[in-house]
């Protein structure tokens, strides 16, 4: 009895695709989603899917010449709900899904693989211009605003006469007004950076040893506070980022998990204390994070530095004998969500009890 009083992760439905599943995403204010990837011919393909009474049904989709790896609507306007992807060739376009015959807006600024997409301010009020980041295989963090064509806003490149990190995981933060906005970014051998736009500069930098495989803020449009980092060797780190010390930098925890690759980080949009990580044998696990009684403490001279809180596991479960890739929770209806791993297969969950938390 005491685990039925737990939140409960149920596979509502699930299909078996014929291609790779790369990324997927709900589409803003519908019950429809869209799986991208690519098929063994090399082409790119993406999917779009609705929930009905008969369970998922595949509405509609579009071929394009290369594979698809990375995809978000947040950049745009819930009017428009137009899709970035990037792609592995490097290139970055954004898609109305009514005409899908060419792009709305495309650039190949990049040389290899875009493997991470963001957007921010596409559904706020007040929060700057509506962006979109890409972090690639060719260590370069670039930010787009899809009215200024083909030129980046901001690029951050490896230093000159270094050889650039794979990037393989960017987040927009800290955008709760018109000037303020962050981007962290994960690179493979362990490093965070965390780059301010508005100053154009590296905020803060932490080595984490092992590769960084995803990235989330909990809320992208209020002042930084949680910033959950995911990697290879089946852990994940929690950073209060509210609180930075010049020397400790942000206080933070280590939690273990899922003896493998944790592959995602998604946290829940109607609660940014819980957050759901997908690991590497196929399984889910559902966090909450508790606060400490002060959040911050003073030093010995008098400088502020932040206390972390701990983390407590709600559920888990196994999905799949695969990694599980990719997971979206839906804005519009709380524990709803959708998720893919690499035997192809999409499947969409039900997390019950999470309106007691």
């Amino acid at each position: 009895m005491e685990n039925l009083a737990k939140p409960q992760i149920i596979c509502h439905n699930e299909k078996s695709l014929d291609y790779a599943i790369h990324d997927v995403k709900w589409i803003p204010c519908s019950a429809k989603f869209v799986s991208v990837g690519g098929k063994s011919n090399g082409a790119g393909i993406v999917e779009i899917f609705t929930l009905s009474g008969d369970g998922m049904q595949k509405i509609d989709e579009f071929c394009k010449k290369d594979h698809f790896k990375c995809c978000t609507f947040d950049a745009s306007s819930l009017r428009n709900r137009h899709l970035a992807t990037g792609d592995f060739s490097g290139r970055l376009q954004v898609w109305d899904l009514e005409d899908t015959i060419s792009p709305v807006y495309k650039t190949t600024a990049h040389t290899a693989v875009i493997n991470s997409i963001d957007g921010v301010a596409g559904q706020s009020a007040n929060c700057g211009a509506p962006e979109i980041v890409t972090g690639s295989r060719d260590g370069c963090v670039m930010v787009w605003d899809v009215r200024q064509k083909e030129i980046p806003v901001a690029k951050f490149t490896p230093l000159e006469g270094q050889s650039g990190r794979d990037c393989w995981c960017v987040a927009f933060g800290d955008s709760y007004n018109n000037t303020e906005r962050v981007i962290a970014a994960g690179y493979d051998n362990g490093d965070i950076k965390l780059f301010d736009l508005k100053t154009m500069s590296v905020r803060w930098t932490k080595c984490l040893k092992n590769g960084v495989v995803n990235l989330q803020f909990d809320r992208k449009d209020i002042p930084m506070n949680k910033l959950v980092a995911t990697t290879l060797e089946s852990k994940f780190f929690c950073f209060d980022v509210r609180t930075q010390h010049p020397k400790k930098g942000f206080a933070y925890l280590c939690e273990k998990a899922h003896a493998s690759t944790v592959w995602q980080v998604r946290h829940l949009p109607q609660n940014r204390e819980i957050f759901m990580t997908t690991g590497g044998s196929g399984s889910l696990c559902l966090w909450k994070y508790n606060y400490p009684a002060k959040r911050v403490e003073n030093d010995s001279e008098g400088i502020p530095y932040g206390i972390i809180g701990n983390i407590q596991q709600l559920q888990n479960s196994v999905l799949s004998d695969q990694p599980i890739t990719a997971f979206d929770w839906c804005v519009d209806k709380i524990g709803l969500a959708v998720c893919s791993a690499y035997d192809q297969t999409l499947r969409v969950l039900i997390t019950t009890k999470l309106n007691l938390y």
